[in-house]
């Protein structure tokens, strides 16, 4: 038994897939592609599975990981094949890493950040735009109104916010991801738009995630799967 991390991206139509109907995608692909899964014992037996940070439904990505359990190895490079060649169009495998079988070195538990970019759904973003995210990003406090389904508070989310900048006609942003403190690129347009003191729907925008990331033993983030390792031709 072995558990291993699969790193994939998603585009196209594929990126308007909800995380349940994702999950189901994937454990079909997982049986056309006769990977030799791991079930939970009991009853109701299902394919050990849990995917990291799920991506929101409209955004798409080239660093999505799910984990899961083998009963036996396949190497890397075999199982990354076999998986393309049930992929349909908008989803490809990149990679295929054996990790560490702790708890607390599933992908869920490490994420720790999130890099993407940010573009204007009509065109290229306004020059101006330069100047003004190097103001926006110089303040020492970026304070928003969080709402949830029972109250309003305000929220400082510049320390979540770990690099901001223009990269070409695109913003680029690293932000702090996972269960303990998750912040969504779309808050920090909403931010950015009332810092210039404008109304813009954040939808207008198009966001696409570049990768997760996990701290490494030194403390640097690192892209998931750099936690793991390649799993060799087997004799």
């Amino acid at each position: 038994m072995l558990k291993v991390r699969v790193k994939f991206k998603r585009y196209g139509v594929m990126r308007f897939i909800g995380h349940l109907d994702l999950m189901r995608y994937f454990q079909k692909a997982v049986r056309r592609a006769e990977l030799p899964a791991a079930y939970s014992q009991g009853f109701s037996p299902h394919m050990i599975m849990s995917f990291a940070n799920p991506l929101g439904v409209g955004l798409t990505s080239d660093g999505e990981y799910f984990d899961m359990e083998l009963t036996t190895a396949v190497a890397s490079k075999e199982a990354v094949k076999r998986l393309n060649d049930t992929m349909v169009e908008g989803m490809e495998v990149l990679n295929v890493v054996e990790i560490s079988d702790a708890k607390k070195d599933t992908g869920m538990a490490i994420v720790a950040a999130a890099a993407y970019t940010v573009r204007d759904v009509k065109g290229i973003l306004p020059k101006h735009y330069q100047d003004e995210l190097k103001r926006f990003y110089a303040q020492k406090e970026i304070c928003i109104q969080k709402k949830t389904k029972r109250s309003e508070q305000t929220v400082d989310i510049r320390p979540l916010i770990y690099e901001l900048e223009m990269q070409g006609d695109a913003i680029y942003m690293k932000v702090s991801a996972g269960s303990v403190q998750n912040l969504k690129p779309e808050l920090v347009m909403e931010a950015f738009n009332t810092f210039l003191g404008i109304d813009v729907d954040t939808s207008f925008f198009a966001y696409h995630r570049l990768d997760n990331f996990a701290k490494d033993a030194d403390g640097n983030l690192v892209p998931l799967d750099a936690l793991g390792w390649e799993i060799k031709e087997t004799a």
